[in-house]
């Protein structure tokens, strides 16, 4: 049920009194503003449905001297290493790192990869290279957290930006010392998972909320016909599988991730003091309060002035300091600020002529006078 709710304006001091004497009729009624309904695979994850993070440390070749100096001591024992293990014996001195690059190599394996498939990878430089740009990738292995290889990744790089470097002057677009190798990583071992094994499986909330999370619940019952689905706690709904559903599993996640819910989230104030951005949430309130924001200004100047004595008067020139001090403050009235919408809101705290930086303040000396009913997070 929707209950109506008193519409607000905003009034002159002067003009609050009487209205305050008025029915509440005049003002008019309208209903809160409902929020539009999204499925539940936008605002919730299914377990067992994720990536695994690989990481591997390998080399680039084929760079035009802008590969790593001569300092770089890790990369000239992975150059010898890896001659020595083809048969070619170097020694580390005579070595010249330049046209190569130590690098490291990550990549997200879905949980549903299976041998065979490719992913792509992203390369990244660890060393002093200035740019990775035309390398290549000599055959590197990916490790999983449990320390086994799941992909072999090899291949030319494709660089989203340059740097070139002169004598003193250079040129550079975007980052030129990471790369990504789009399909160069190929599957060796899948993780041993199987999806269509389970007899339950978790519902996690990307925003935790006590009535969305029960909203989805109830939601699942009402479409599967049962008492399959149950809040846990805050963030985490545990779906029992229909038996007709058993050793299926993909046509159940394909119904019920489509299923249509509107979410409920606590009212929040989110301000960004680095850049200045506020956002506002929908449910965010403003009790009556009067709020009168004003600089004030005070501008210090100091100087000299030389004085010449006349003509034949045997006087010596003197300098003598002076000190100019002028002070500005706006004048701004009080302004009466409530919001039951987050219109009404926004409409009053421009009322009050604030720029964005000045906004965060008033939010927060509203927050401290108890006026401000939802949480206030600084980022």
């Amino acid at each position: 049920m929707i209950k109506l709710r008193e519409k607000r304006r905003f009034f002159p001091a002067i003009l609050l009194l009487p209205l305050l004497l008025c029915p509440a009729g005049i003002f008019g009624l309208s209903g809160p503003p409902r929020a539009e309904a999204v499925r539940i695979k936008d605002i919730a994850s299914f377990g067992g449905v994720r990536d695994n993070q690989l990481i591997g440390y390998g080399l680039v070749v084929g760079l035009q001297g802008t590969g790593d100096k001569k300092d770089s001591t890790f990369t000239m024992r992975s150059m010898t290493s890896m001659l020595e293990k083809m048969g070619v014996s170097v020694e580390q001195r005579q070595m010249k790192p330049k046209n190569v690059a130590a690098v490291m190599v990550t990549a997200r394996m879905p949980v549903s990869a299976k041998p065979g498939s490719r992913l792509d990878v992203t390369v990244s430089s660890l060393g002093d290279a200035t740019s990775l740009l035309g390398g290549v990738l000599l055959q590197t292995p990916l490790k999983g957290v449990d320390g086994r290889i799941y992909v072999l990744a090899q291949g030319p790089l494709t660089i989203g930006g340059f740097n070139i470097q002169g004598n003193q002057a250079g040129n550079m677009k975007n980052i030129s010392t990471v790369g990504l190798l789009p399909g160069g990583g190929m599957v060796e071992r899948s993780v041993p998972f199987d999806f269509n094994l389970q007899s339950s499986m978790l519902l996690n909330m990307h925003a935790p909320d006590f009535s969305t999370t029960q909203q989805v619940a109830s939601r699942l019952n009402d479409a599967l016909g049962g008492s399959f689905a149950r809040a846990l706690d805050i963030s985490t709904v545990e779906l029992t599988v229909p038996d007709d559903f058993r050793s299926n599993l993909v046509p159940l996640m394909a119904s019920i991730e489509n299923i249509e819910i509107t979410p409920d989230t606590a009212a929040r104030v989110v301000v960004d003091e680095k850049t200045g951005t506020i956002v506002l949430g929908q449910g965010v309130r403003i009790s009556r309060v009067a709020v009168a924001h004003g600089n004030l200004e005070v501008t210090v100047r100091e100087g000299f002035n030389v004085s010449q004595p006349g003509p034949f008067s045997g006087g010596g020139t003197a300098v003598t300091p002076e000190t100019d001090i002028n002070g500005a403050e706006e004048t701004r009235r009080l302004n009466i600020i409530e919001g039951a919408t987050l219109q009404e809101l926004v409409d009053g705290l421009n009322s009050v002529g604030a720029t964005p930086r000045d906004v965060i303040s008033i939010l927060r000396s509203i927050k401290a006078a108890g006026a401000l009913h939802a949480a206030l997070e600084v980022i």
